[in-house]
């Protein structure tokens, strides 16, 4: 009896520790390393432009002329989106947070550019296995908000 109420209590520790928690802990491996984004893990919560799983992978984000006002143009449409939060801005990086709006899920995406003309694109759900397509679709509307900058503002 002692035993089954202990893992009762636990179980509801752990539930409550990630309802309370949704955002999970900041990953260790974002950044770029060696020139270059994490791999995506082996759960299809992650997608990147530079995946080798067919499954994984996205165009990485195209632009032509300054690199400077590619990321001027990329941190305007960041911050037009909803529940973002950029957490790092370097010369050739961004780190920014998306969380969901029901449970407050944070994933992370990461951007890196590798003139020229490219940047790389890493979107990963920090908690759960699977993200039900989440991560490709914000990828997505990031590539078609900043095509739609770049048509605004040759």
């Amino acid at each position: 009896m002692a035993s089954t109420r202990g893992t009762a209590n636990l179980t509801l520790l752990v539930a409550l520790a990630l309802g309370g928690c949704s955002g999970g802990i900041p990953p260790t491996n974002t950044g770029k390393n060696e020139s270059r984004l994490a791999p995506c893990p082996a759960s299809p919560n992650c997608v990147s432009s530079l995946a080798s799983v067919e499954s994984q992978r996205v165009e990485a984000l195209r632009y032509s002329g300054d690199a400077t006002q590619a990321k001027g143009r990329l941190l305007n449409v960041l911050r037009g989106m909803e529940k973002v939060h950029i957490v790092r801005v370097e010369e050739a990086y961004i780190h920014a947070e998306f969380r969901s709006a029901l449970l407050g899920f944070v994933d992370d995406v990461e951007f890196l550019f590798d003139p020229p003309g490219a940047i790389q694109m890493r979107s990963a759900s920090r908690l759960g296995y699977a993200d039900f397509g989440v991560n490709r679709e914000r990828v997505a509307a990031i590539r078609a908000r900043f095509a739609a900058t770049g048509e605004a503002n040759p």
